[in-house]
């Protein structure tokens, strides 16, 4: 199922019944990518999902002119309008960088978000975090690079950085096949993300319930982030997933399940 947003196709895939969960893909994702957690989720909750632009069945928009993170969050809000707010917001990896712009712009009311390894990089720099930042920055810049000079697996770099070194080779032939396939839209992801530069104060303005996970294996990077943000958040919480890396929401679906379905819950119950 798809919906039009500036005469442009997104994805929309809707099941079960209950409060309304929107769960947003990261880079290399689709709709597909929720289906382990969905099911799990699907006898309690309306589940909905949707891919970014440049990813699956939704068109990519995005143009030089754009400003950071526009196109993204505005398809977010497309979905949300389309599955009715107030609605519970879920992003993994660059799905987070776009949830907690579609959180920060304040169109679409929320009830709680959670962010599972949002890589907001810049909160990095204005945390003072200085050597990880670098440490980012050089390794997206070398991988840009080595995608524009021709390197037929760069996506493989972008994976292994973040879920760890051999992470690429074991996914499955047709996963790696996507992700090799989808490199152009990654490379596009990558200067919006950076430019997801809001102030650190701003999001003391997200003022629902906000879960923060991250893996106890993750990336220093990503480890770091998600104690930024979870402290930047007035009503923050950080929770790590045993044993689990940046790709939790594929290797560990029943425990990420139960975190969400945990704090959604508790935000259902929350005075309004």
């Amino acid at each position: 199922m798809a919906l039009t947003f500036n005469g442009k196709a997104v994805d929309y895939e809707e099941t079960g019944a209950g409060p309304c969960l929107l769960f947003v893909p990261g880079s290399f994702s689709t709709t597909a990518a929720w289906r382990g957690i969905g099911n799990l989720l699907k006898d309690r909750f309306r589940v909905v999902t949707t891919s970014l632009p440049g990813y699956g069945g939704t068109a990519e928009i995005r143009k030089a002119s754009a400003a950071p993170m526009v196109p993204e969050a505005e398809v977010v809000e497309a979905v949300a309008e389309r599955a009715g707010p107030p609605l519970h917001l879920i992003g993994h990896s660059w799905g987070g960088v776009v949830c907690a712009a579609v959180a920060l712009r304040r169109r679409v009311a929320l009830k709680s978000v959670t962010f599972l390894e949002a890589n907001v990089c810049d909160l990095l720099r204005q945390a003072g975090e200085t050597a990880l930042y670098d440490e980012v920055r050089g390794f997206s810049d070398a991988y840009i690079a080595a995608h524009a000079a021709g390197e037929a697996e760069a996506a493989r770099r972008v994976i292994d950085f973040w879920a760890g070194p051999g992470s690429f080779a074991r996914l499955p032939q047709a996963v790696r096949d996507y992700a090799v396939r989808t490199t152009g839209a990654n490379v596009l992801d990558w200067p919006s993300m950076y430019g997801m530069n809001r102030p650190l104060a701003d999001y003391a303005a997200i003022d629902c319930p906000v879960l923060v996970m991250r893996g106890a294996e993750s990336h220093k990077v990503a480890r770091r982030i998600a104690g930024i943000l979870a402290g930047a958040c007035p009503q923050g919480r950080l929770a790590e997933v045993p044993g689990a890396s940046h790709l939790m929401i594929g290797t560990h679906p029943r425990e990420v399940a139960e975190l969400i379905a945990e704090h959604v819950m508790t935000a259902e119950r929350a005075p309004a």
